[in-house]
């Protein structure tokens, strides 16, 4: 068997949204599992803006989550999750609980408010319309990347400040091996540059200044700056992403997943897990690959392809990006 690409929208249990504000430098992106996922988590980033992640422990007692929202807005763009459970709820989505149905919603959130307006974020009315569109699309329909959703205010490479960091974005990458299906949503947002995982070659990141086109190596600048390093934006960054998959995974499972799949962060992200970084991945796994054939696949196996699937996220969320408010992105820089 080899390992295909495939769209992140032809896996089954799944639907993804966006709602997108380009004036405003911010927006929000919706994984739904209409009939609940199993979910996992891992937090390795020191400064997380995140929402219902306790329940996804093992022993904790719900076992399944009906969407994940990632968000701009830092903080206050947990709001846009409420939005996504009230119109979840709208649609009789979510777990019984006798009296109702109450949707299950954890979301991690990155800082953009320096990126556009400070004053404008994700909002309950933007999370309830990302939710709209992921259950508006059309069955096929290929998920927009690049400055699109969470990733509309995100940026990279930001040791020197704003004025020489590039642009982020969100990217969205799946693999099939056999019958199993693991794809990754990415909305990059690093205070790191982003590399080509293969050659660590440099795709977008801190430039040499700000006119110019030049991408600095900044693990190396780090070093040489040692003696009078600050970080400027202090807890202002993060990468946050969701694993999802046709295979059957406990809650256990499903955190070991997130914890191997971090190794994408750094493998394309230099440095990576810093102090003012919030990085997040959650897993989704729907249960739909047949019993017979999941109980063949190794877990390991599921972990190294969502790896891949992540790796190829994070690339694609700084390829596919275009600029705006006057930071560049990579396919202008080319």
């Amino acid at each position: 068997m080899s390992l295909t690409p495939i769209s992140i929208t032809s896996i089954p249990g799944f639907k993804f949204g966006h709602y997108t504000d380009l004036d405003a430098g911010t927006g929000c992106t919706a994984i739904m599992a209409p009939e609940g996922a199993t979910g996992g988590v891992d937090i390795r980033g020191a400064a997380p803006a995140s929402r219902e992640t306790d329940l996804l422990r093992p022993e904790n007692t719900v076992d399944k989550v009906h969407a994940v929202i990632l968000s701009g807005g830092s903080a206050y763009g947990l709001e846009a999750a409420s939005g996504a459970m009230r119109e979840l709820e709208e649609h009789g989505i979510g777990l019984d609980v006798g009296v109702g149905k109450v949707p299950i919603v954890c979301s991690s959130c990155l800082f953009d408010l320096a990126f556009g307006r400070a004053d404008v974020r994700p909002s309950s009315m933007s999370g309830i319309l990302a939710v709209r569109d992921a259950l508006g699309a059309s069955a096929g329909k290929e998920l927009d990347e690049g400055t699109v959703g969470a990733g509309t205010g995100a940026t990279v490479g930001k040791l020197a400040g704003p004025a020489c960091c590039m642009k982020g974005g969100l990217g969205a990458r799946a693999f099939q091996l056999g019958p199993l299906q693991v794809g990754a949503i990415a909305a990059v947002n690093a205070v790191g540059n982003v590399v080509d995982p293969a050659t660590l070659a440099p795709i977008a990141g801190m430039r040499a200044s700000a006119e110019g086109t030049e991408i600095l190596d900044m693990e190396e600048s780090m070093l040489a700056m040692a003696s009078q390093l600050t970080m400027p934006l202090d807890r202002t960054n993060t990468t946050i992403s969701c694993i999802v998959t046709n295979a059957a995974l406990t809650k256990a499972q499903a955190t070991k997943v997130a914890q191997m799949a971090a190794d994408a962060y750094a493998h394309t992200i230099r440095p990576t897990h810093t102090t003012n970084d919030g990085d997040s991945i959650y897993v989704l796994a729907s249960g739909s690959l047949p019993v017979e054939a999941g109980a063949q696949i190794p877990l390991d196996l599921i972990g190294l392809i969502a790896t891949r699937a992540l790796e190829a996220a994070i690339v694609a969320g700084c390829t596919e990006a275009t600029g705006l408010f006057g930071i560049p992105a990579h396919k202008e820089l080319g």
